[in-house]
């Protein structure tokens, strides 16, 4: 029992308890690829979380890891089988309904570790933290956290190479064999400004690639997948603890 994931804690141990700083982990249901579980997301949101907890833990931060939501906004694959959609207005119940828990049993720190390119938090915490003024809100999404190039060879951003290493070292036994893998090349739009960062719109996913994923995953392996979890984990403890320590209402200097 790891008393710093509530899934896994007992009231016995709770009762008398006292956190500095809830971490809500938020993946998606969705495919990844031929190659990958629908369940990528989630796994790896797992994953993070509860090591980078451990560190933080070990480390003296009183932190709490939740029960992983396995479901994100998957609103541009509406055509593909199973790929599980929650739209955004259900999240924001959702994460006010968590919020209002936390806030009402003096837990006035929450981390929101995404694992999901689809979900965009940002707007939700600026008008939940205007609703609730004495909670601390924050983002982070691990897979932006690093550079990425120091560890892969092959850029993507969906079922590529660093989610397919990660993958491998976490859970090989549900990794297809990678000569099963689609390539995951990308169609570009034909609209200049969307290639770009300064406009957006939704990407409908069967018509930007083939076999769902988005960069290749074929140099992929388990060895390339540990040293980046090993890092990832380390910086994502580095900030629980800061946040655990932190005095919320004096942040800036």
């Amino acid at each position: 029992m790891r008393p710093y994931i509530l899934a896994e804690t007992n009231w016995k141990n709770l009762k008398d308890a006292d956190f500095d700083l809830a971490i809500l982990p938020w993946g998606a249901t969705e495919a990844h690829n031929y190659h990958l579980p629908y369940a990528t997301d989630v796994i790896e949101a797992d994953h993070i979380a509860a090591e980078s907890a451990r560190l933080a833990w070990k480390d003296g931060a009183r932190v709490i890891v939740l029960p992983t939501i396995p479901f994100g906004v998957n609103t541009g694959q509406a055509d593909i089988y199973l790929d599980m959609n929650l739209n955004p207005s259900t999240q924001f119940a959702i994460l006010k309904d968590v919020i209002t828990v936390l806030n009402r049993q003096g837990i006035h720190k929450l981390l929101i570790l995404n694992s999901h390119g689809g979900n965009n938090f940002k707007p939700m915490v600026r008008e939940l933290g205007l609703e609730f003024s004495n909670m601390f809100l924050c983002v982070a999404d691990w897979f932006k956290s690093l550079d990425k190039n120091q560890f892969f060879d092959e850029d993507g951003d969906h079922a590529d190479e660093l989610e397919t290493s990660l993958l491998l070292h976490l859970k090989p036994e549900l990794v297809l064999p990678l000569e099963e893998a689609g390539l995951g090349h990308e169609k570009k739009s034909k609209l200049k400004a969307l290639n770009e960062d300064w406009a957006w719109t939704e990407r409908p996913w069967s018509q930007v690639t083939d076999d769902t994923g988005i960069g290749n995953p074929k140099k992929a392996s388990a060895e390339k997948g540990e040293k980046y979890f090993q890092a990832v984990t380390q910086k994502m403890a580095r900030f629980m603890i800061e946040l655990a320590r932190a005095d919320k209402d004096n942040l800036y200097e």
